[in-house]
Order: C-alpha cells, then sequence, then structure tokens
C-alpha cells in the first residue's frame, strides 16, 4: 500500500479503542459541508466488527442518519453488544459528537454455513477496462465552484470510478432513473475481510442517492438543491475486495415527499453477486 490517499482512509477505518465497547474516529475532510455519511457507516461498522469474534462475520447493517457530522472533530462509537447466539450476534452503534447522536446503527454477524444459493444476473455493461477513466471539469468551470466542492470533485481520491454512462453534472439531461458504475480502490491491500467489509460501507455512499435525481435533470451541482441521506442499508453476500473492480448497479424506483429511493446491487468482475445495498434521502428543490 503506498497510495497516500489510501493510507490516509484505511487508516481512518481503524479506530481508538477508548474502552471495552467505545471507540474514536477521526473525521476528514473531502470536499463535502459535512462528514461524509460513508465514513460514519464505515466507521460504525469498524467499531461493531471490533466486539465481535473472528468467526463471526457482518451479513448486514441498517443504519439512520440523525444529524449532520462535523468535519472539524472526531465522532465516538458506542456499541451495546445486544446478543451473542449459536449462530448469530447482534450489534447496536451509536455514533455520538458534541454529546449528540448523529447515527444510529445495527449490525448482524453469522458464523460462516452453507446452504442453498442464487442471485441475480449481473447486467451486461462493457468492462472497466473498456471504459474512458473519469474526466475532471473544465478548469475554467471548476474555478468557478466552491473550494470545498472542487475538493470532492476531484480525482485523486482513494477510489477511482468508470461510468458506463457518465454524465455532465453542470448541465445535466433527463434519463432513466438507473446507473451502472465500476469502482475500485486505486491501491492493493494486504488486510483482511473485516477492513474490506469496512471500505465497502464507505464506498456504497458514493453516488447513490444521485441516482434519483436522474429523471429530473438535475445533480448535485444544481443550485437551491439540498440533499442528505436519511438511512442506509448494506448486506454482505459473498467474499469480495474493494481493490479490484466491482459493479455498482442502482436504480430508483420512487421519489415523493422530498425524499427518494435507491437500491443497488455490487458484483464483482466475475458477475458474482458480494453485496446490495439500499437508501432513503432527503432531496428539496427550492426554485426561486
Amino acid at each position: 500500500m503506498t497510495n497516500p490517499r489510501v493510507a490516509e482512509l484505511v487508516e481512518l477505518l481503524q479506530l481508538e479503542r477508548l474502552e471495552d465497547n467505545l471507540f474514536r474516529g477521526a473525521s476528514r475532510d473531502i470536499g463535502t459541508k459535512y462528514v461524509f455519511g460513508g465514513q460514519v457507516l464505515g466507521q460504525a461498522l469498524s467499531a461493531a466488527q471490533r466486539t465481535v469474534d473472528g468467526t463471526r462475520a457482518a451479513h448486514s447493517l441498517h443504519a439512520y442518519f440523525l444529524r449532520a457530522g462535523n468535519i472539524e472533530s472526531p465522532i465516538v462509537y458506542s456499541v451495546e453488544r445486544t446478543r451473542d447466539g449459536s449462530s448469530f450476534s447482534s450489534r447496536r452503534v451509536v455514533a455520538i459528537q458534541h454529546g449528540q447522536t448523529i447515527l444510529n446503527c445495527a449490525v448482524s454477524f453469522q458464523i460462516d454455513e452453507p446452504g442453498m444459493e442464487h442471485q441475480s444476473t449481473m447486467p451486461d455493461v462493457p468492462k472497466p477496462e473498456d471504459l474512458a477513466p473519469a474526466q475532471p471539469l473544465p478548469a475554467e468551470e471548476l474555478a468557478k465552484l466552491p473550494v470545498k466542492m472542487q475538493r470532492w470533485l476531484g480525482l485523486d481520491g482513494p477510489f477511482e470510478f468508470r461510468y458506463v454512462w457518465p454524465r455532465d453534472e453542470l448541465h445535466p439531461a433527463k434519463r432513466p432513473a438507473w446507473q451502472h458504475i465500476w469502482f475500485r480502490l486505486v491501491d492493493r491491500i494486504d488486510d483482511g475481510d473485516e477492513l474490506q467489509r469496512a471500505l465497502l460501507a464507505y464506498a456504497s455512499d458514493f453516488h447513490f442517492i444521485g441516482t434519483a435525481l436522474l429523471p429530473h435533470g438535475v445533480s448535485y451541482l444544481t443550485p437551491d438543491l439540498h440533499m442528505a441521506s436519511l438511512d442506509h442499508a448494506l448486506w454482505f453476500h459473498r467474499p469480495f475486495r474493494v481493490d479490484d473492480w466491482l459493479l455498482y448497479a442502482c436504480d430508483s424506483p420512487t421519489a415523493q415527499g422530498a425524499r427518494g429511493l435507491v437500491r443497488g446491487q455490487l458484483f464483482n468482475r466475475d458477475g458474482v453477486l458480494v453485496a446490495s445495498t439500499a437508501q432513503e434521502g432527503l432531496i428539496r428543490l427550492r426554485r426561486v
């Protein structure tokens, strides 16, 4: 692992243990106004995993975002060891900042055991090698945006994204409410499955709720648009690596009441369904 951005992200997900069930994580400014939701998800999962023995792996996570996080301050994660059964373990994680809860999260773990198997078929899309890398905005257009937004739009983050259908976020056209995105960590890591799951939880929040914007001809750069994640669910199905290409197949079946619902399936390059996601987000557009 030589890429400094990847090393920084891995360190971000390796929390400081304060007591048996209490952890502290730093916050990182990636250009968002508040703490990136994927960071809180990944850290909450990391905290829960630290309280379960290595024979049980996380298979599902259900979280509610209650308040926006402050980028300048660390976050404390309190883990409740709800239950340890013969096959499953359950953990409740509360993320706290400045004495207030910013996220509630439940994580379920299971021992490895065999069972019936089937899965959805991966969409028929080009391989990541056949797609062009994401292109930066023209310098003159980038200079018009706030400094924090310029950092968010930078291409030197820990993940590389390749879009099957690239979109001009400055001039978004209306299109169906689904998208396919290949992504991977830009450097190889040697750490185990727990870190892989935390990294996937982090990455699963990128570009997700934006799927609900596609039919409406707006983007996160549209003036007077306010977006926020309300909840996030994640199911781990099969082993994977985030330092190899994963396809994120997202769709939005509905938007109403200033909320949009999105669903996602994550496939490895061999077509194996490794994880599924769902999220509802706040979408308010105030036209002057």
